[in-house]
């Protein structure tokens, strides 16, 4: 992998990490629109830590109150305080995904392989998630008073959401997406859903980035200072990209920097406006996708 396809791939991730178009799919679409070799599922798992120091760094003040608020309300013994429910809706609402994808490392020995992650499965999850976005906006819609705020989030909208948020282990669907559709559905306003869905996702991404950075370095999918100086070279599965340390440095650095940019124009998007444009965004996407593989412009 160039430096410059790592850069390009960071912005990629940092991109659509935030936003309900699924992140994973661009990561795969991209390369094979390029004809660039697949970097594989554990490049862009480590790269999605660059997109944890952007929303970390963006709710700061938040991980504070909801941390130092959880701590003081087991002091008191306060647990209705909102910041106790929102920690313990995030908690819940983390185990889902986590255990999703144990069964995966379990259960699925060449996930990079997997049909999973085959860019028909994509198109389909695209399309199936879109349609789904749509009813959520159409039927999530309520008059400004019966909107809940992020001030009225629920342990059990953690708990449905971290549910919804366990799909995006496939690739197509979003992590994002799918919780922010679960969001509306639950009655939340788009600000208060979008805002929790990234809250939500801190602690899964985190730990998939880590569990993926342990494992490239045990399976050798990373060149090293010494094989560099050496001139060793490890082996990696076929079509899957060799990766250096500085590849993935540049992808964590490039990640990091468009998911800031990401997190702060979603937010303020949907303050003033609706879903429909990744709506219609999914829906043309997973279409060209289809179209693409037809016509043999994608493999």
């Amino acid at each position: 992998m160039e430096y410059w396809q790592a850069f390009v791939l960071g912005i990629v991730q940092g991109l659509t990490e935030f936003l309900p178009i699924s992140s994973s799919a661009h990561l795969k679409v991209a390369p094979a629109l390029l004809r660039w070799n697949d970097a594989g599922v554990s490049f862009d798992a480590v790269i999605q830590l660059g997109s944890i120091v952007a929303v970390v760094s963006y709710f700061w003040q938040d991980l504070s109150n909801i941390t130092l608020g959880s701590i003081k309300a087991l002091q008191d013994k306060d647990y209705k305080s909102q910041e106790f429910k929102l920690a313990v809706a995030i908690a819940l609402g983390t185990v889902p995904i986590l255990f999703g994808g144990l069964l995966i490392k379990v259960l699925v020995k060449d996930y990079d392989k997997s049909p999973l992650r085959s860019l028909t499965a994509i198109a389909i999850a695209s399309i199936f998630m879109s349609i789904l976005l749509a009813f959520a906006e159409i039927f999530g819609q309520r008059s400004d008073k019966e909107k809940r705020q992020f001030k009225r989030v629920r342990v059990i909208d953690g708990i449905l959401m971290g549910l919804a948020q366990a799909m995006a282990l496939v690739p197509g669907v979003s992590r994002s997406g799918s919780t922010l559709t679960a969001g509306l559905f639950l009655g939340l306003d788009r600000v208060a859903a979008t805002r929790f869905s990234f809250l939500l996702g801190i602690p899964a991404i985190t730990i998939a980035g880590l569990v993926e950075l342990v494992s490239i370095f045990k399976k050798g999918s990373v060149v090293t200072v010494e094989q560099l100086v050496s001139g060793a070279s490890p082996a990696v599965g076929a079509g899957v990209t060799q990766v250096g340390i500085g590849q993935l440095a540049i992808g964590l650095i490039s990640s990091m920097i468009f998911s800031y940019i990401a997190i702060a124009w979603l937010l303020k998007f949907f303050q003033t406006h609706t879903t429909w444009v990744f709506v219609g965004y999914r829906l043309i996407f997973g279409t060209l996708i289809l179209t693409g593989l037809g016509l043999g412009w994608l493999k």
